[in-house]
């Protein structure tokens, strides 16, 4: 694994399922992230709920010793969703509040196992990375390869011409949570994105 001279991630914010998912794997999966990350001193950022994997990373990263910041909606904590054990809990008005609040407290995003929410997090971390708002990496935490599929069709589009080879790069995968942290701490070496021109189809 590469470890050395990166430089530090001090917060990463991670996208995953508010349901635990139906396999022991993902928790494990999430309690292995979250003793990794608080080895590191690396920070949790998250959605600041308490159920489902979400809730379960944030107590895993809050047992090993480390921090965690959950962001989450006002509406959510009206249905008694937030993680009342937090030691940073913000509280938003809207969702696009609350993925531009937690995007810009991270150096880089994971996405873990999750639905159409984490999908749509993940997804829009990425553009933001694509349409230079942010340089920051984004990873797949690919538990069992829960991911394959996702990352077939983004391989499929760079084939057909719809995503560039430097735009597929923002994106990594790994099974393991210390490789993953390792990568994601890496500078992108792809060049400030240029506007696209009428001529091109990506």
């Amino acid at each position: 694994m590469i470890r050395m001279n990166r430089p530090a991630l001090v917060r990463v914010c991670v996208f995953c399922g508010s349901s635990p998912g139906h396999r022991p794997d993902y928790r494990d999966a999430a309690t292995a992230l979250a003793q990794e990350m608080a080895a590191r001193n690396i920070a949790l950022v998250f959605g600041g709920g308490r159920v489902g994997l979400m809730g379960h990373l944030a107590d895993a990263v809050l047992a090993a010793g480390g921090h965690a910041i959950g962001v989450i909606p006002h509406f959510m904590i009206e249905r008694e969703l937030a993680h009342q054990g937090l030691p940073d809990l913000r509280v938003v008005q809207s969702m696009h509040e609350r993925k531009a609040l937690m995007a810009s407290l991270s150096d880089a995003f994971i996405a873990m196992p999750g639905g159409f929410g984490t999908f749509e997090e993940l997804c829009e971390a990425i553009t933001w990375t694509q349409l230079g708002l942010h340089r920051k990496r984004c990873g797949l935490l690919n538990v069992r390869g829960f991911y394959a599929p996702l990352l077939t069709l983004f391989d499929r589009a760079v084939e057909e011409g719809f995503v560039r080879d430097d735009t597929r790069e923002i994106l990594v995968a790994s099974e393991d949570p210390g490789s993953l942290l390792d990568i994601l701490s890496l500078p992108l070496s792809a060049p400030e994105p240029r506007w696209i021109r009428s001529t091109e189809q990506t």
